[in-house]
């Protein structure tokens, strides 16, 4: 059965770091485009950071660019977040995804983890 686990997320102060990871397991993972998205009640999800299938291609919303690096470990079938200089606008629920596409956006994702809350306080 195909499965993204997050984990990794928790409550952090404005300017802190956190490091989300995703594990994934019965799916071809080393061949998936993968990513990050995050969702705020009331909103759409938005792609945080994406990441093609061998890590040369990678994909930032602007309002993380420079704060936020995504990077995968296909030997250990798992995708990292490093959120660093975190904001209050960063408070969301973050979801590990994974696509059949060279890389990922909000339309195309094949498979889904179920997301984990991260709360930054001012």
């Amino acid at each position: 059965q195909a499965q993204l686990q997050e984990s990794g997320g928790g409550l952090v102060q404005a300017g802190g770091s956190l490091r989300l990871s995703c594990a994934a397991s019965g799916l071809p993972f080393g061949r998936l485009a993968v990513g990050w998205l995050r969702q705020v009640p009331e909103k759409e999800r938005e792609v945080v950071a994406a990441l093609n299938w061998s890590g040369g291609i990678t994909n930032y919303a602007n309002s993380v660019k420079g704060r936020f690096t995504i990077s995968r470990d296909n030997a250990k079938n798992t995708v990292y977040l490093q959120m660093n200089s975190l904001k209050p606008d960063d408070t969301a629920v973050y979801y590990c995804a994974a696509a059949e596409a060279v890389i990922l956006n909000r339309y195309n994702v094949n498979y889904w983890g179920q997301g984990t809350q991260v709360t930054v306080s001012s």
